[in-house]
């Protein structure tokens, strides 16, 4: 589990859930790379056994997470020496507008 410290979390985007009546814009890509500053893999504090992916800005506060398990789904199969960068860049496409609020 990371030494982080722990804030009410927010997911990004839950696939197997039904969204809300309100429509998930994301960021640009470009401007998704300016805010994003780390995505870690953690252990969900809530359910153990379950790995989440939580994204942080550059002041180190988290802005949201992604069910990984839903995650690598989505991605498929991808070589282990290019997982990291093909998750990531998956990511950074799905980031959700209302984090330039964090």
């Amino acid at each position: 589990m990371s030494a982080r410290g722990r804030q009410a979390r927010r997911p990004c985007v839950s696939w197997s859930k039904p969204m809300s009546e309100e429509e998930i814009r994301f960021l640009p890509y470009e401007q998704a790379m300016k805010i994003v500053a780390a995505i870690q893999e953690e252990e969900d504090i809530k359910e153990p056994d379950h790995r989440i992916l939580t994204v942080y800005n550059k002041d180190d506060k988290e802005i949201c997470w992604f069910d990984f398990d839903e995650v690598m789904a989505e991605v498929g199969p991808v070589d282990k020496s290019e997982q990291k960068d093909v998750v990531a860049e998956y990511i950074l496409h799905r980031i959700p507008d209302w984090a330039l609020d964090m």
